[in-house]
């Protein structure tokens, strides 16, 4: 007699974190930072006052904006002291106190539906090599995000409960 085992189709809702950690597009690069280092993530929606998705913000967007003046470092002080910024030498705290939108992704943000499949979550994050991705509902509301670390937590969980 053959046995047949239900496959369940895991869904976005199943395993999307909805404690979401976001910012305001008027906060600082310094206080985003500040959040980024305190929570050990390394990237943030930035909503709305009414939730919608209005940017996105990762640690890498932040090395982008204040890297080195040129490729060679000559001390600690010529790093935190000037970068380079479109071309032109800026000052390490103009860059930090700009709003965090100035340097965030806000056009053609790649978002995820609490019932779209895991399958779409790993073809997005490992096509387009994102981190994160928000979670919105049919408003652009954020509801939660997903990151490359919930995905393996949930193929590990889904090995060890198969086995």
């Amino acid at each position: 007699m053959i046995q047949w085992k239900a496959v369940t189709i895991v869904k976005v809702r199943d395993f999307m974190v909805r404690d979401v950690i976001s910012v305001s597009p008027e906060n600082s690069v310094k206080d985003v930072m500040a959040i980024l280092v305190e929570k050990k993530i390394g990237g943030v929606p930035i909503m709305k006052k009414d939730g919608t998705l209005y940017g996105m913000v990762t640690d890498g967007d932040i090395l982008r904006a204040v890297k080195p003046l040129d490729r060679r470092i000559h001390d600690y002080f010529s790093f935190i002291t000037y970068i380079a910024v479109e071309d032109k030498q800026v000052h390490l705290q103009e860059i930090i106190n700009r709003e965090i939108i100035k340097i965030a992704k806000t056009h053609g943000i790649v978002t995820v539906q609490p019932e779209d499949d895991m399958e779409k979550v790993i073809d997005l994050l490992s096509k387009h090599h994102f981190k994160k991705l928000p979670v919105v509902n049919g408003v652009n509301r954020v509801v939660g995000v997903i990151s490359r670390g919930d995905v393996i937590r949930n193929i590990q969980q889904t090995i060890v409960n198969s086995l």
